[in-house]
């Protein structure tokens, strides 16, 4: 099926273009304008509902008529002069507040917004007066805009509220501070909007030259490219799609995580069969290239699938899992890689038959005189001469790394906003004189087991154990539902609610003081942000223990089922489990042990286990399925796996170095645990493929020779006089069986 699907991409390469430009454009730009209506910010809403987080969020939307799109914006008003506030200063803040409450917002359409497709989120917003500091420093506001919180159109929309506000309050000579909710992601938005995009650029350009100087060619350099950002928006646009069909919301990072995952393995696929294919010509410089470009697009594609196919099995495994943003993320990405498999048995086979010998133009690599050993050469001479030096060199190095796992701890933070931001001063200000909660309160709801009308004096007991609790600074009187058969306390505590002191006084103290004092006949549930990722912590900590030993085991039944040994997968597991314990060390060492950071992101060790594994296996299939072929030619193992090692380097380290590159983007990123995802994946994609899968899986191979592919050995060799010092003749071809043989 392989070789049909790419046989047919050789014969007919311009429909296949045609077919890709137009469908992958249509469904981008599609996806790009219906993303935002397919994502939930929530974090309590991805919570299985046995959870007492998600209990508290059931109870506030059906009882108290909460919104799960309701964005809070605290909003601090005081005197320019720095005076406290008088009665008539008070008198205005409620009046502009019921003004500003009354007061449609219009939402501006720019261009990029495509109307009957983009959100309106044109509304009256919900303002109301929270509190006045005790020294009458400031007033607080409590302001609530409905929509998506990611979306640049809700962005649009917060800043005509914010320009409003400020200049009603302006002209009665107070002045505003925003922060909290939506003003705290439209700040940070806006602090790393130049960041991101130079950033952006630089990737794009490090990709572009590392090609230039690989192939030393323009097409070779740009085509992969703008084919992976094609198939890229593509893929996005077919989990958008697949998203709204089924019905299940995605987390805001899942699709930029998309696009930085394609183009990493999108541009790693391209890679591989340009460097096949250039070889090949090379070793066929009379016959025509789109029969080079097919039979090498049939080689590299098994191989590529088998990569594909690791990846989204891995990702899979997610499907198991209880936190939500773990079981859509797993789908999303196992959808789009499928899309990035289909481009690199169509799209690209397609442009490797159009361009041929032109896409290493203006370059003379395609000559024999330019396909010296080089470095790679001479790393597999290494491998080979010393095998046991290279195997225990490399052990040692990721060893010494995976110490940092001792000691590790989970961060379970939501990042927090930059400091330098508005927000983040106005947050500080309000700080200084209120708890630090009092703009995100620890909320209890109660209710009664038989839906009875709530008894005034039963709250009461639960209002005054909830007071007792160290770190409650204080507990507001209990607001009932319309029927009085639901209630609601808000607790501010004195510590910041998104940090680690907070959960843990949530887990413990709070829930248990509410637990022990509520009357017989009534449930309590605690929420909250620091009630739900207490209980976020409690749900990832279960699916680690659940994901993990599911997804090793499929990946290894995989590679049982490719490689036709039992051996071989033994060795390329224990191999990425080592790679896999080296680069979560290294990332503690960074940033805990030595960055003195509260620990490493909560997904960290799965998205790691993930994308390490998952994607490293991608080079080790790669090297195996060469070492493989090498053996079937004949002659000594070493020589062998000498000359799989230098046909592969170059493919394996150049699309390291780009992979690499791509998750380390975002090791620039403001939030703390973004980048710490970007240093990690970019490090274990580099050990993957210059430690892993270049050094220590073929030492293991030159050591272990055909009793690696066991008990289904390759061939022991032919006895025409290949071998390691034996060159094969000029302008013939030995035919070697692929990896999984011919689809």
């Amino acid at each position: 099926m392989i070789r049909s699907l790419t046989g047919f991409s050789t014969r007919r390469p311009w429909r296949v273009i045609v077919v890709w430009a137009v469908v992958g454009i249509f469904v981008t730009i599609m996806g790009q304008a219906l993303v935002f209506r397919v994502t939930h910010t929530d974090s309590a809403g991805f919570l299985p509902p046995q959870y007492d987080a998600a209990a508290a969020l059931r109870i506030a939307r059906e009882e108290f008529g909460a919104q799960p799109d309701a964005n809070a914006v605290t909003v601090l008003v005081a005197r320019r002069d720095g005076k406290p506030l008088r009665d008539a200063d008070e008198q205005r803040v409620q009046d502009v507040a019921r003004e500003l409450s009354a007061t449609r917002l219009q939402m501006p359409w720019t261009d990029e917004q495509i109307r009957g497709l983009s959100e309106d989120y044109s509304q009256v917003p919900r303002v109301a007066l929270m509190t006045t500091a005790p020294d009458k420093s400031f007033a607080l506001l409590d302001a609530r805009l409905r929509g998506n919180s990611t979306d640049p159109s809700m962005h649009s929309l917060y800043r005509v509220f914010h320009d409003r506000a400020q200049q009603e309050f302006g002209e009665a000579g107070l002045r505003t501070g925003f922060t909290g909710g939506l003003a705290d992601v439209v700040d940070r938005a806006d602090a790393e909007e130049t960041t991101q995009t130079v950033v952006g650029l630089l990737v794009v350009g490090l990709i572009v030259l590392i090609n230039v100087l690989v192939f030393r060619s323009v097409l070779a350099a740009f085509v992969p490219l703008f084919a992976v950002t094609v198939v890229g928006g593509a893929a996005v646009g077919t989990v958008v799609g697949a998203a709204l069909l089924t019905g299940f919301e995605l987390d805001p990072g899942t699709p930029s995580m998309i696009g930085t995952v394609l183009i990493g393995i999108g541009v790693d696929y391209f890679l591989f069969l340009l460097f096949r294919f250039r070889e090949e010509l090379r070793r066929r410089p009379q016959e025509h290239h789109r029969l080079v470009a097919a039979d090498v697009a049939g080689r590299v594609g098994t191989a590529v699938t088998s990569a594909a196919l690791t990846i989204v099995a891995a990702f899979a495994t997610l499907g198991v899992a209880t936190f939500g943003q773990f079981r859509v993320l797993g789908p999303s990405v196992a959808v789009s890689v499928l899309v990035m498999l289909v481009a690199s048995l169509t799209l690209m086979p397609a442009l490797l038959a159009v361009t041929g010998r032109k896409m290493f133009w203006p370059s003379r690599i395609l000559s024999e005189k330019a396909a010296r050993p080089g470095a790679a050469g001479r790393t597999g001479e290494l491998v080979a001469r010393r095998p046991v030096l290279v195997l225990v060199a490399s052990v040692a190095l990721l060893g010494a790394l995976a110490v940092g796992v001792a000691g590790v701890r989970m961060d379970f933070g939501t990042g927090g906003t930059p400091r330098d931001t508005a927000a983040a001063a106005t947050a500080r200000e309000i700080a200084g004189a209120l708890p630090p909660g009092v703009s995100d309160p620890t909320t209890v709801y109660v209710t009664a087991d038989d839906g009875r009308v709530l008894d005034p004096a039963e709250l009461g007991v639960v209002h005054r154990a909830l007071s007792e609790v160290a770190g409650v600074g204080k507990v507001a009187a209990p607001v009932f539902d319309a029927d009085r058969t639901a209630a609601r306390l808000d607790a501010y505590l004195t510590v910041d609610a998104q940090s680690q002191r907070a959960r843990d006084l949530v887990a413990g103290p709070v829930r248990q003081a509410v637990r022990e004092a509520t009357p017989a006949g009534l449930t309590t549930h605690v929420g909250g942000t620091a009630a739900v990722f207490a209980d976020v912590a409690t749900a990832v900590d279960r699916d680690l223990r659940t994901v993990f030993p599911v997804a090793a085991a499929l990946i290894a039944l995989i590679l049982v089922v490719l490689l036709r040994s039992l051996a071989a997968p033994v060795v390329l597991m224990l191999a990425v489990g080592l790679c896999f314990a080296a680069t979560f060390g290294a990332s503690a060492l960074v940033f805990q042990h030595i960055g003195g950071e509260a620990g490493v992101t909560f997904v960290l060790p799965l998205v790691l286990f993930l994308f390490v594994v998952a994607l490293g296996t991608d080079y080790n299939i790669l090297i195996s399925d060469r070492l493989r072929e090498e053996m079937a030619h004949g002659g000594p193992v070493r020589a062998a796996v000498a000359r799989a090692v230098r046909h592969t380097a170059p493919a394996v380290a150049t699309a390291g170095v780009v992979l690499a590159a791509s998750f380390g983007s975002l090791a620039v990123n403001a939030d703390p645990a973004t980048r710490q995802l970007g240093f990690a994946t970019a490090l274990g994609i580099l050990l993957s493929a210059f430690v892993v899968s270049l050094l220590l899986v073929p030492a293991a191979a030159a050591l272990l020779g055909r009793g690696m592919w066991w008990p289904v050995r390759a061939a022991r060799g032919r006895r025409d006089g290949i071998g390691r010092d034996t060159p094969e003749p000029r302008g013939r071809r030995t035919e070697a069986r692929p990896l999984s043989g011919r689809s």
